[in-house]
């Protein structure tokens, strides 16, 4: 028998002058919006991984503030379970020529009611989650992340 396991995430919530930091991206769903986002890689600490994400996702450099909150989402009709850590901070500054990663149609900064207007095609609705949490100022410090023998 093989061992279940979560698939650990990072995703960011960048806010700037009232709108948000999304990517559109092609999925096997489809064409669909999400928070700067993908997968923990080996070796990488959760801050490390949220901020490469971010810059080839975006090409935005990020400093990570804190966490919105940790998330547990199963993806329909699978087995599989993602476990998303999901980061508020700052963007730093732009890259001139950005190469995105294979999928992402383009970073765009939305209105929170552009998001909520987008919402039957984000990624998971953890998507629409983070984001109400950061708005209602959910914030934990990055103290709370420990990564031991690192």
């Amino acid at each position: 028998m093989t061992q279940w396991k979560p698939n650990a995430t990072v995703a960011a919530v960048i806010e700037l002058d009232g709108r948000y930091l999304m990517v559109e991206e092609v999925t096997s769903d489809g064409i669909c919006f999400n928070q700067p986002a993908g997968h923990l890689e080996y070796g990488e600490t959760l801050e490390d991984a949220v901020k490469r994400e971010v810059l080839e996702e975006t090409g935005w450099h990020f400093r990570p503030l804190g966490l919105v909150g940790i998330y547990l989402v199963d993806r329909p009709n699978s087995d599989i379970t993602y476990l998303r850590f999901a980061f508020y901070g700052h963007p730093l500054r732009r890259e001139d020529y950005p190469r995105l990663d294979d999928g992402i149609l383009s970073a765009q900064w939305l209105s929170h009611d552009d998001i909520v207007a987008l919402r039957a095609r984000h990624r998971s609705p953890v998507v629409q989650q983070c984001l109400d949490d950061y708005r209602a100022g959910k914030r934990h410090p990055l103290s709370l992340i420990h990564h031991l023998d690192r």
